[in-house]
């Protein structure tokens, strides 16, 4: 269990006390001024355990709007540990207590504090009614609030912390039990070719048979949190590609593997995921805790696929602003809005579906009317790793069911690379569903880009084997060959490999998907803004596009390593970020 170190000498304590003198000296006794005293106080203590204090934090109700509570402490997988609600000193703190319990205030832990008292209730009860003009008192109950555990939260805890490195050793149980059946297992032979064929053919063609091998250990570690945590339990019948995988791990199985016995020792890492989420009412909640379940664990193994794809989850509060913005501009520029028809939407690099889900959203407080026909034909997205593909399809099935109590599996999403130019004939024998899908997709006009394109740029090793992939071909015509005929040939740089960052090959693409107008919102390096290589690159630019808004985030570490990347960076990494949204108007 742990411990709260705190005693009524620490800082943290003295400095509540202090703080409210000062407030009183100068009369200043409103809820808004004092409770920034305890916020402090909660803050320095939350750091004890890595938790952050988020103020104002929303807490969904069924066909209500939401409840904000004035503090809620958050852990590193996005799970809410402990909430605080403040009221300023007049107030009758038993019946304000009283009305927020009546209106669906959380009772599992939640510290109701006034300058001078608290009352904390845990799992439904009363357990400390403290004087905090006591200063033992007041170590007490925040020491009682912090280091409470609900069962399920212990369990978690426990299992988090001893299976992060068991799923790696699976990982690598799984690959010396597929390399063995390979050499003997004719029906696996023959399937996992097949299989590779099909992946080559629709990702990407140069795919090597050992991320083809790291999609199957995904598909076998992940596949029960998948049917259990987002309650589907027909997943691996109902997702197209996941189809294809079980026919691959079926015959890894059928001879003398049993799934089940192999992850039993995981069992206990499984119950706990799934009885965590299942503490959680709020599906973007959920969502937002298997994500970094995602990100801490089962992308552990495949750290040289991540690194090539440059995995980055955007934060919640840029992806809102992103979409408000494109709605903005739309309406401004265009005369237009996200709900209309005609209005194709396109995430190219859609990782776990925020950016989708997040339209889906401004979508249904617009026009929620608009949503059905948005969600059938004009919602566009692609993802080329397995895992966030999953989620994502889940995640925006999940959304739309929210919306309409209806569930429609959602056609716009392709497993396939973004950024590979092969013509649809080559892809016909990879899964005909996801192909129709890819054709589809490539038929719309798609009038706005949004996303959060990959940011690496390539490999410190040659022999690391995860170099980023080179979009060339014999027409000129690929990814690679439009950089260079561009922001390349107009540079002045002597060194533009910066050039092959993917997150420029991302703006060049999306600058030529959207026709004659339109828009592109991207979160990206910043490094573009002023950067030498990157000049012809800016003059391509202004003449791309007819207007540019730039938000530069700061935050390069690299440039100023005082910087830390946790609190001056919004990814927590090394380079610097932008928003960047550019827009393109026809000529009249």
């Amino acid at each position: 269990m742990p411990v709260l170190n705190l005693k009524p000498s620490h800082k943290p304590i003295r400095s509540y006390y202090a703080a409210l003198d000062e407030y009183a000296q100068l009369g200043v006794t409103h809820e808004t001024a004092v409770q920034t005293a305890f916020q402090d106080l909660l803050t320095a203590c939350g750091r004890q355990f890595e938790w952050t204090l988020v103020p104002q934090y929303p807490i969904k109700r069924p066909k209500q709007q939401p409840l904000r509570v004035d503090g809620a402490l958050v852990d590193q997988f996005n799970l809410a540990r402990a909430f605080w609600e403040a009221k300023d000193s007049q107030d009758n703190l038993k019946k304000e207590v009283q009305k927020k319990f009546k209106v669906g205030y959380p009772k599992d832990n939640i510290i109701f504090q006034q300058p001078d008292r608290a009352m904390l209730y845990q799992d439904g009860k009363l357990v400390m009614d403290a004087d905090l003009t006591d200063k033992q008192q007041l170590v007490d109950v925040v020491r009682v609030f912090l280091e409470y555990r609900p069962p399920a939260i212990d369990q978690w805890e426990k299992a988090a912390e001893e299976f992060g490195d068991r799923v790696k050793d699976h990982a690598t149980a799984l690959l010396e039990l597929i390399h063995k059946e390979a050499k003997t297992n004719k029906r696996f032979i023959d399937a996992f070719a097949d299989f590779v064929q099909l992946c080559r053919q629709a990702i990407n063609p140069n795919l090597s048979e050992p991320a083809v091998e790291e999609m199957l250990i995904q598909h076998l570690l992940t596949e029960r949190i998948f049917r259990s945590v987002f309650n589907n339990p027909d997943f691996a019948q109902r997702n197209i590609i996941a189809v294809e995988i079980e026919k691959v791990i079926n015959a890894l199985t059928a001879k003398s593997f049993s799934r089940t016995h192999f992850l039993s020792s995981l069992d206990r890492f499984y119950r706990a995921i799934e009885e965590t989420a299942a503490t959680i009412d709020d599906f973007a909640q959920k969502q937002d805790f298997l994500n970094t379940v995602y990100e801490k664990f089962f992308q552990g193994f495949s750290v040289k696929v991540a690194d090539t794809h440059g995995i980055v989850y955007t934060p919640q509060p840029i992806v809102n602003f992103m979409v408000k913005s494109v709605e903005d501009i739309l309406q401004q520029e265009f005369g237009k809005s996200l709900v209309d028809e005609g209005v194709h939407i396109l995430d190219p690099f859609v990782g776990t579906g925020n950016f989708i889900i997040r339209v889906m959203r401004e979508i249904t407080e617009i026009q929620k009317s608009a949503l059905p026909h948005k969600y059938k034909h004009e919602l566009h997205c692609n993802e080329v790793m397995l895992l966030p593909y999953y989620i994502a399809s889940m995640n925006i099935e999940h959304e739309y069911f929210e919306q309409t109590g209806n569930y429609q599996a959602f056609e716009g999403i392709c497993l396939v690379d973004t950024f590979e130019d092969q013509r649809i004939e080559q892809l016909g024998l990879f899964t005909p569903e996801n192909m129709k899908r890819v054709e589809r997709q490539r038929q719309s006009d798609i009038y706005v880009v949004i996303g959060n394109p990959p940011y690496n740029v390539g490999q410190l090793n040659e022999n690391d084997n995860n170099k980023n992939r080179r979009y060339r071909n014999k027409n000129k015509t690929g990814i690679d060959d439009r950089v260079s005929a561009t922001y390349t040939k107009a540079s002045t740089a002597t060194n533009k490999n910066a050039l092959s960052d993917p997150y420029v090959k991302a703006i060049r693409w999306a600058s030529d998907r959207i026709g004659q107008e339109g828009i592109v919102a991207f979160v990206t390096n910043n490094s573009f803004l002023d950067q030498i290589a990157f000049d012809g690159m800016r003059q391509y630019l202004e003449q791309d596009f007819d207007q540019i808004y730039v938000f530069d985030l700061g935050g390069n570490i690299r440039k100023n390593p005082k910087l830390s990347g946790t609190t001056h960076n919004v990814f927590g990494i090394q380079v610097g970020v932008s928003v960047n949204i550019f827009v393109r108007k026809m000529e009249e």
